[in-house]
């Protein structure tokens, strides 16, 4: 039983992945964009009837047209480097939506919200353009997908100890230690990967759209002093620290330009 489950998970792992074109890697994909898309697009358009959409202002004119920059930065890219129709299923949509949180989010294939409550800390067109990045970057890499699959792997696992562990007792020990170890080792340090990767991706993005990529270090500062300093532990967040992703996106800028360059962009906003 315990070698048919590894043999069995070990296929699934393989024959699930997915070159992720920014970086050359292999990533872990259960979910076809056929799949996940349809699903994503259903429960955008019910998020925007259950909460209040903005239109026709000036910031939420903004946030459409800082999008369809950063996504057209993205398609040329991806067409340059041997990707064309890459993006042929996605269906960009930005919306502004009257919310005091600060924060932004993309589903797969490309629904993404900004709340009104991010826009003070991104001051103006290029901090949004650096929020638009890192989100736009999301749905180019595929994290959601990505996560799902990982959060089905996690599940098997917890599954298979359950299974092949008779007796209770060791059998709660196994569940406490997998539940706690799966999540502080695995899918942590996963989903800290993707913010990671999504910052990388959309500060090139950005560079290529004509948004300074230095700005980028400039909103985080923003947002580290919007926090107030307060933050958890990075082994116990979603996310890199601020300063991490400060450290980050400041050595990073200048490649940015540089790839920039490849597409004649000199000079940014």
């Amino acid at each position: 039983m315990r070698k048919i489950f590894l043999v069995l998970t070990i296929f699934i792992a393989v024959s699930a992945c997915k070159t992720n074109p920014f970086t050359g890697k292999k990533t872990l994909n259960m979910y076809p964009n056929s799949s996940i898309f349809p699903t994503a697009f259903a429960q955008y358009d019910q998020f925007l009837n259950e909460n209040k959409t903005i239109t026709g202002t000036s910031e939420a004119k903004m946030i459409t047209s800082v999008g369809q920059r950063i996504a057209s930065a993205a398609e040329r890219w991806l067409t340059a480097n041997g990707y064309p129709g890459y993006l042929k299923d996605y269906k960009w949509e930005y919306n502004l939506v009257d919310d005091a949180t600060v924060n932004a989010w993309c589903m797969p294939g490309g629904k993404i919200v900004f709340y009104t409550g991010i826009l003070p800390i991104c001051q103006d067109e290029t901090g949004i353009a650096v929020v638009m990045g890192h989100e736009v970057a999301h749905a180019l890499a595929d994290h959601g997908a990505q996560r799902m699959s990982a959060g089905q792997l996690q599940q098997i696992g917890a599954v298979a100890g359950n299974v092949l562990i008779k007796d209770e007792g060791t059998k709660n020990t196994f569940n406490q230690a997998y539940g706690i170890g799966s999540q502080v080792g695995v899918m942590l340090p996963f989903s800290r990967g993707h913010e990671t990767e999504a910052d990388r991706i959309g500060l090139q993005i950005m560079a290529i759209a004509g948004y300074n990529p230095d700005e980028a270090a400039e909103l985080w500062k923003r947002m580290k002093a919007n926090s107030g300093g307060q933050s958890q532990p990075e082994f116990m967040s979603t996310h890199p620290s601020n300063d991490t992703r400060i450290n980050n996106l400041t050595q990073w800028a200048p490649a940015a330009k540089e790839e920039a360059k490849k597409f004649g962009v000199t000079s940014f906003k």
